[in-house]
């Protein structure tokens, strides 16, 4: 009877082995399919440059060449791209994540007039393409004389609703006792937001700032605008610079691009964990 009844047990495990396979498989593929072009980007980086485009497509190189790396980073000021980059990002990141949290904080927490008609319109400026911003944002910062400094690559970007509607989603699943109790034992608001509620959203200021630091990383349309000197120029922009009247150098552009990816790549590593964990928490996770 015994033999009977674990039969169909092991038929279960069988099958579920088999799910587990292919699901695994599935999952192979698509990372492949995902970082191939990154592959293929370094792979070319490593190509001398009169084999980058050959009539057969070729994995490899006749040689490798590890100094198409240093030249990429000296024949343009390519770490100078690289501290500038750093910089906005990083500070364009923290003032994200400052604005959003303040903004969110105001329109989960606070009782005001108009707050939720306020909040709708806030958020329908999210429609709004980046091309129909910058000729209003220019004419601005032009008057402000901010052009061509880390003001004008940092502040105007930093006020954006996405921030503030992501973490405003996060806020809405605390229940309010917490608040609550902490304003009755006398904690002002900005003590409870900073002692009570922060530490319960990690993992969604993760996810925003890491949000924020690529998207002032890969930011290629502004700084082209407000930008007019190499000594200001952030990574996008010095990657344009491979690209002159005689052709494109495209095996220094591969070598440029590789390091250019480096930064994002680490910091989603280090916060891997806090990334999958705010994005399945509520704002991101589909429900």
């Amino acid at each position: 009877m015994s033999d009977v009844v674990s039969l169909p047990r092991r038929a279960r495990q069988r099958r579920d082995s088999i799910k587990e396979w292919l699901n695994t498989g599935a999952i192979a593929v698509v990372a492949v399919i995902f970082a191939f072009p990154f592959i293929w980007m370094f792979l070319t980086a490593l190509k001398p440059e009169n084999e980058v485009f050959t009539a057969t497509p070729q994995i490899f190189g006749s040689e490798i060449r590890w100094a198409n790396f240093v030249e990429a980073w000296t024949v343009v000021p390519f770490g100078r791209f690289i501290l500038n980059g750093l910089f906005v990002a990083i500070l364009g990141a923290a003032l994200s994540v400052i604005v959003a949290v303040l903004s969110a904080y105001a329109f989960s927490r606070l009782r005001f007039k108009y707050r939720d008609k306020l909040f709708l319109l806030f958020v329908l400026t999210l429609v709004l393409p980046q091309e129909v911003l910058v000729v209003p944002l220019f004419i601005m910062i032009n008057s402000w004389g901010w052009n061509d400094s880390y003001a004008a690559l940092i502040i105007p970007f930093a006020f954006t609703a996405f921030g503030t509607f992501l973490m405003r989603q996060f806020f809405l699943t605390i229940p309010m006792e917490y608040e609550e109790a902490a304003l009755i034992d006398g904690a002002s608001r900005l003590r409870t937001l900073w002692s009570v509620l922060l530490p319960q959203l990690v993992a969604p200021l993760s996810v925003l700032a890491v949000f924020s630091f690529i998207g002032y990383w890969n930011s290629y349309l502004w700084p082209l605008i407000i930008i007019n000197t190499q000594d200001m120029a952030t990574v996008p922009l010095g990657l344009g610079m491979f690209t002159g009247q005689f052709g494109t150098q495209w095996s220094l552009l591969m070598a440029a691009s590789t390091l250019a990816v480096i930064p994002s790549l680490i910091l989603v590593l280090l916060l891997q964990r806090q990334l999958i964990k705010g994005v399945t928490l509520g704002g991101l996770g589909g429900r």
